[in-house]
């Protein structure tokens, strides 16, 4: 089992370097914004247009396809079980569903209308062929509204995960560094202090994958010792991993102290004292042509995009 690669979460692509990764990364991270925020208040078409999207940004950046093949299919079918889930679960209004057409027996109950009520002053409006209940059947009910709550589930899901995994597939660390720190640059008049956030951001996205290395070198170590589950049982084996869990935090809170070691070491006290120029930023046409482009996305999101269009 090999975390690195089936779970391959914070890690940079150095090669091959496609389109995504000229970009600039101030560009990238207005269109991340922009694909996180868009769901929010939109109907169900643009948010399958947006996995659509993330997946057509994939396979046009000529990505490998072993580094997303495994990843997005898990994360596909994590998505598609919520979704079939959320939407046979009940959907929280507690009414019972009626028919709209009255019965037979209903009808003939009715008194009638007295004389100065005409019978065409209550005459119904014409069926519009709405119906609440999609699904009914084997004791399985899908309504309008558990069906709705399953696609906004599984799409925002889908499109926080693998669109940040995306960013950051094709965005070094650095490169997130640099940008952060330029677009927080205004928020240093208000004392914020920006370059020790962005040294911050650095550091856990470096950090990621060591967690990712711990985790698969402590679950080796358990393969390894061919443990018979069935003989400990629950309770045995929610101890060894409670143990394996510990285990876990101490490596990982003993490879912090290192990398604190290691830059007090280095003379590095303050980010203002110890600078490190990580890379330069500088727009070329590719970067102008995507900022065209995401104005269109925003407008295709305001006119297309909104709920109840």
């Amino acid at each position: 089992m090999d975390l690195l690669k089936t779970l391959p979460i914070g890690l940079y692509l150095e090669e091959p370097v496609t389109w995504l990764h000229r970009l600039d990364p101030r560009v990238k991270l207005f269109w991340l914004f922009s694909i996180l925020v868009s769901p929010i208040l939109a109907n169900a078409s643009w948010r399958f247009f947006l996995v659509g999207l993330l997946m057509g940004l994939t396979i046009a950046a000529l990505i490998p396809l072993r580094v997303w093949r495994q990843q997005m299919g898990w994360l596909l079918f994590l998505c598609t079980m919520m979704l079939v889930l959320t939407s046979l679960l009940p959907d929280g209004l507690a009414i019972d569903y009626l028919s709209p057409v009255p019965s037979p027996a209903a009808i003939q109950s009715v008194e009638p209308f007295p004389d100065q009520f005409p019978p065409a002053a209550f005459e119904m409006p014409p069926a519009t062929g709405y119906q609440y209940v999609v699904f009914d059947a084997w004791r399985l009910t899908v309504t309008q509204r558990s069906l709705e709550l399953g696609i906004r589930l599984s799409t925002l899901l889908f499109t926080l995960i693998y669109g940040t995994n995306l960013f950051l597939l094709t965005t070094a660390s650095e490169e997130v560094t640099v940008a952060i720190e330029v677009l927080m640059r205004p928020l240093r008049s208000l004392k914020v202090p920006v370059t020790e956030i962005a040294l911050t951001v650095t550091l856990a996205l470096r950090f990621i994958p060591l967690v990712l290395e711990e985790t698969q070198n402590l679950i080796r170590s358990v393969q390894t010792r061919a443990i018979n589950w069935k003989k400990l049982g629950f309770r045995g084996s929610a101890q060894v991993w409670l143990a394996v869990i510990e285990r876990l935090l101490k490596n990982l809170l003993l490879r912090a102290e290192q990398t604190a070691a290691a830059m007090a070491v280095r003379g590095f006290t303050t980010p203002n004292t110890h600078r490190v120029k990580w890379s330069e930023l500088r727009l070329r046409t590719a970067d102008f042509i995507a900022l065209v482009v995401l104005v269109g996305f925003w407008y295709a999101r305001v006119v297309w995009g909104s709920e109840g269009v």
